[in-house]
C-alpha cells in the first residue's frame, strides 16, 4: 500500500510574506479603481480569499470553474470551463489562478475574459512550473512563487480532493 508524505515547500508565513508585496505591487498598479477579482475554482479560492483582504481596493469576486487535468492528474492540454463569471464589461479585471503549469489554461481563460471587454485584465498567479510550460503564450502580471516540476498540495491545491485545507505548500510524494 502506497503512504502519502506531504513535506513544506514554501511555508505559512512565507505565503503571507509575499501576498503582502503582491498586494503592494496591486495596489500601485491599480490605484483606487475597483477592481474584479475572477478566481478560477477550487484551486485559487484560499489564495483569492487571503490576498482580497490585503487590498485597500473595493473589490468585488467572480468565480469561474474551470479544469485541465484528467483523472490522473496530468494535463492533456484540454481545457473545459464550466461556470462562467457575470458581465466584466469595461471593468478592471484581475484574475486569481492557482498554477500556471502547461499554460494552457491560462491562455484560454485570457481569450475567454478578453471576448468579455474589461477595462483591463491582468493575471495573478501564485505558483509557476516553468519546466512544465508547453506554450509561450501563458503570460501572467503578478507571480507568487517559482517552484521545481514537483506534485504540490496545499493552500487550495489538492490531490483527489484533499489537502486543500493546508496552511502552506508541500511536496506530496508516495512511499512504499
Amino acid at each position: 500500500m502506497m503512504r502519502e508524505t506531504v513535506s513544506v515547500l514554501i511555508s505559512a508565513a512565507a505565503i503571507d510574506d509575499r501576498l503582502t508585496e503582491l498586494a503592494a505591487q496591486i495596489k500601485e498598479d491599480y490605484g483606487d479603481k475597483p477592481l474584479t477579482l475572477v478566481c478560477a475554482l477550487k484551486g485559487a479560492v484560499i489564495f483569492l480569499a487571503d490576498l482580497s483582504r490585503k487590498l485597500d481596493n473595493n473589490v468585488e469576486f467572480d468565480f469561474l470553474r474551470v479544469s485541465s487535468y484528467g483523472d490522473e492528474s496530468i494535463s492533456n492540454g484540454a481545457v473545459a470551463l464550466s461556470h462562467k463569471t457575470g458581465s466584466l464589461k469595461d471593468r478592471h479585471v484581475l484574475l486569481i489562478e492557482d498554477i500556471a503549469d502547461t499554460g494552457h489554461t491560462l491562455v484560454f481563460l485570457r481569450k475567454h475574459l478578453m471576448s468579455m471587454e474589461p477595462a483591463s485584465l491582468k493575471i495573478c498567479v501564485l505558483l509557476d512550473k516553468p519546466d512544465r510550460r508547453q506554450t509561450p503564450d501563458a503570460k501572467f502580471d503578478y507571480l507568487g512563487f517559482s517552484i521545481p516540476d514537483v506534485f504540490i498540495v496545499g493552500y487550495g491545491l489538492d490531490y483527489a480532493q484533499r489537502y486543500r485545507n493546508l496552511p502552506f505548500i508541500g511536496a506530496l510524494s508516495f512511499e512504499e
